[in-house]
């Protein structure tokens, strides 16, 4: 099967993924083999292939935001059947038995396994995932438009959960990629009062069409304090301005899995009157069930630019420029 592998990590710009035809992946009792459709690319892809964060695996198939149909199935599936539409997350598999899978907080098991990360995802034609941690989807959107919300979506709405924000609050968003064009959705569907903060123009346009009460740059100080913000962009300078951006009480959500260096922090100017930050680690299976109904209700339209497979690393270097507006999708034909 045609897939684009790394091998050895390295900066996007030097094209460290090479289109290769590699074995189509076996799959066992609990398994679905999933013809993949569409993938999402990602700034986690970027961290990873640049090697940001430290792989467990080589040779990898990256991609974690996945829409196909199911090819096959092990014999102890029961969920799914060959044809069905299915989507997969980062979350690959839990150990379902550790304190924080028997609490509902699996995004913290120590034995978790990510795809396109611990697993090879989704930037090839097939993949493989455990019918317990694949997602049924609706036929509303297309399968491009569909793969951002497997982690786009997702993290978007875990953050907007974590920042505490309240349907009608004043809500700051920083950065606006993938994620940030459909948590704005979620939030204005709350009514929200939403302050957008992005460098790039096309941003700034897309953020007012979508909703957006105010943009400006990271380094602007809103009209009105803010109760609730989340930091996509991951620089560790902006937590420092979000902070001082927000209202006495409030909540800051970091939403990446990587970030620069913080600054070090001025306590009165920052952090104190009850000031909250918080990070958002990984996702739940549930958070995704509930996104994807939410996604359904509103509806939540993606902005995608559409790229084939061996274009992904000029796809991901447009990612890492700041070029696309709204979610890169790779079709696999």
């Amino acid at each position: 099967m045609r897939a684009m592998v790394l091998k050895k990590t390295g900066l996007i710009e030097k094209n460290p993924l090479h289109l290769k035809d590699i074995p189509v992946p076996g799959i066992g009792p609990k398994d679905l083999l999933v013809r993949v459709q569409a993938c999402g690319i990602c700034h986690t892809d970027l961290h990873t292939i640049e090697g940001e964060l430290p792989l467990i695996k080589l040779p990898l198939v990256p991609g974690h935001q996945i829409t196909g149909t199911v090819e096959n199935k092990g014999e102890k599936v029961t969920r799914f059947k060959p044809g069905d539409r299915v989507g997969i997350a980062w979350l690959h598999s839990t150990c379902g038995r550790c304190v924080y899978c028997v609490n509902g907080n699996e995004n913290l098991c120590e034995n978790a396994k990510f795809t396109g990360y611990h697993a090879d995802g989704g930037y090839a034609r097939y993949t493989v995932i455990s019918e317990d941690f694949a997602y049924p989807l609706p036929q509303k959107l297309s399968p491009a438009e569909t793969a951002p919300l497997l982690c786009a979506g997702i993290i978007g709405y875990r953050a907007l959960q974590l920042c505490e924000i309240k349907p009608g609050g004043r809500l700051g968003l920083y950065g606006f990629g993938a994620s940030a064009h459909i948590a704005i959705q979620i939030a204005s569907y709350w009514k929200c009062e939403i302050y957008v903060f992005t460098r790039s123009p096309e941003h700034r346009k897309l953020a007012l069409k979508l909703g957006a009460s105010w943009v400006g740059k990271a380094e602007q100080l809103p009209p009105q304090k803010l109760q609730s913000s989340i930091v996509f962009a991951p620089e560790g300078k902006i937590v420092l301005l979000a902070l001082e951006a927000l209202d006495r009480g409030g909540t800051l959500a970091l939403a990446g899995i990587y970030m620069t260096p913080i600054p070090q922090l001025d306590y009165t100017k920052h952090i104190y009157f009850e000031k909250k930050l918080k990070s958002v680690t990984n996702s739940t299976r549930a958070d995704g069930e509930e996104l994807l109904k939410l996604a359904s209700e509103i509806p939540i339209q993606t902005c995608i630019t559409v790229f084939p497979l061996e274009k992904a690393n000029r796809a991901l270097q447009l990612l890492k420029q700041g070029k696309i507006n709204g979610a890169g999708v790779l079709e696999i034909c």
